[in-house]
């Protein structure tokens, strides 16, 4: 009689465990992010009856929406066994979700490399660096993804892959993410289902959890994720065809990307709106100045789209909510979207966009709603 073979690999999972409870804990040392009601003029109030809120995720310990993604993917890699003790973390990276990743490496003492295209924001790399984290630059963003894979090879590490980990990293049925947030902090509000729900798309992710919490919880809400210039979501979603790429890079940094991302989720999406990017650094001014403080140009993008939609509700005479998300703080972008030089030297004319939002302000009104 043959006896049993036995093959083992032992892992060390007194560690996995220590890390899990350090994220943990900081999670439950991080309270919840505010929902920020914005103060509409009086055409806005009964019988019109419309709301606008700001579901404010720059007030996470690493500043952007990119934190509640970042303890996702490293909750998701060391229960899956991929992260260990001697593991270097890389990611490919526009600049924020790096900045979340970085700190929960350096909270659980594992090593960190960023792949971001030349260009970033210097503020996102100071703080990726200031948890610890490396920099590795490449020229295009088509090379992110690659020198990512070949990185995780040379080192022996693990390649966090937020493009693709994050719809499937997040539980999208509840379990304190942000779709459940929103509706908590919405219960006792006017409209307290919102009429629409506007989120760019970044990595799908986000769009992902909110399009399929709606659909289990069973709520009428629609969603709608804007998209900007050089990037290929909106053709994507438009024409059906998942291969389109892009050679140019977005100028607002979070959310253009040059392909269809594993995560993009597109059946749960009921509308996507095109954001010229002058309408989104015109719109992330705007806005910042009526909050009395900067919010980021992906902000400014989820604020058009949400406008844009406010208005189409006011001109159908329907009353209603619309919450979008404050993504990051606009003190990032000092050098870029709220530098004149570099809003002239990019060929962008703020003046039309900033038109559009005054009279929207002003009236309740929107060219061709």
């Amino acid at each position: 009689m043959s006896l049993a073979r036995v093959v083992e690999h032992a892992t060390d999972r007194s560690w996995t465990a220590d890390a899990v409870r350090r994220i943990e804990a900081d999670g439950l040392r991080s309270a919840d992010t505010h929902l920020l009601k914005v103060d509409l003029p009086a055409w806005a109030e009964a019988p019109r009856g419309v709301e606008l809120y700001l579901k404010d995720e720059s007030t996470h310990p690493t500043g952007s929406l990119k934190h509640r993604l970042a303890r996702s993917l490293f909750l998701y890699a060391l229960c899956n066994g991929w992260i260990r003790p001697d593991t270097t973390v890389i990611e490919a990276s526009s600049g924020s979700t790096a900045v979340s990743e970085a700190y929960f490496a350096k909270l659980i003492g594992v090593p960190f490399v960023a792949v971001m295209v030349k260009g970033t924001s210097p503020r996102k790399t100071e703080l990726i660096e200031a948890q610890g984290g490396m920099c590795h630059f490449v020229d295009s963003p088509s090379e992110i993804y690659s020198v990512a894979g070949q990185l995780e090879v040379e080192l022996g590490g693990h390649f966090i892959d937020q493009f693709t980990m994050a719809e499937r990293a997040t539980d999208w049925r509840g379990n304190n993410n942000i779709a459940e947030s929103v509706f908590a902090q919405m219960a006792r509000e006017p409209h307290p289902v919102p009429e629409w729900i506007v989120v760019g798309a970044g990595t799908g992710g986000t769009s992902a959890t909110f399009g399929r919490y709606l659909r289990y919880q069973q709520h009428d809400t629609r969603l709608a994720v804007v998209d900007v210039e050089n990037s290929v979501f909106l053709p994507a979603y438009e024409s059906g065809d998942g291969s389109i790429v892009s050679d140019g890079a977005s100028r607002i940094e979070g959310i253009g990307r040059p392909r269809v991302e594993p995560s993009f989720v597109s059946q749960v999406i009921d509308a996507m709106i095109g954001v010229p990017d002058a309408a989104s650094v015109a719109a992330a001014r705007f806005l910042s100045h009526r909050l009395g403080r900067r919010v980021g140009g992906s902000t400014g993008t989820n604020f058009w789209g949400a406008c844009t939609l406010l208005a189409e509700m006011v001109a159908a005479g329907r009353s209603g909510s619309v919450v979008t998300l404050l993504c990051d703080s606009g003190d990032r972008y000092d050098h870029t979207y709220f530098n004149d030089d570099w809003v002239n030297a990019q060929g962008l004319d703020l003046a039309p966009a900033t038109e559009v939002l005054t009279e929207f302000f002003a009236t309740g009104e929107w060219p061709n709603s």
